[in-house]
């Protein structure tokens, strides 16, 4: 399996990880039967659970412009340095910009995330 596939499925497991971490943060915020209830009337989230949200629906949008460059570039058979590093720029800044996001610390967030843009930017480069 070529480093872009490998960092593809990395990326999804990444996602897995947020949405649990997202799960978690609605339990402890809103309590267990709210959270397997309907959902129609919770209360008001706390700080955490709400970019644990905001980091989770970020991560679905980048690997909604990230994974079909890497499809395409395998089904292509492309598979340059440049993908690769691409790939691998995407993978680690996205955990960088999750740890971040989930940290709240502030002005690096949106460093990271651009790293990661930038990766997926290298992939469509290549395939152009």
């Amino acid at each position: 399996m070529t480093i872009e596939l490998t960092m593809l499925a990395y990326s999804v497991g990444l996602l897995v990880i947020v949405i649990a971490i997202q799960a978690t943060a609605g339990i402890l915020a809103q309590g267990l039967p709210a959270m397997a209830g309907s959902r129609d009337n919770l209360g008001e989230p706390s700080p955490f659970q709400s970019r644990s949200k905001r980091v989770a629906e970020n991560h679905k949008e980048g690997l909604l412009l990230f994974a079909p460059l890497v499809l395409a570039a395998s089904a292509a058979g492309v598979s340059t340095e440049m993908t690769a590093l691409g790939a691998q720029l995407f993978f680690y800044s996205r955990i960088a910009h999750a740890v971040i996001y989930l940290a709240g610390w502030p002005w690096i967030r949106p460093l990271a995330w651009a790293i990661g843009l930038v990766g997926t930017l290298m992939i469509l480069f290549a395939l152009l």
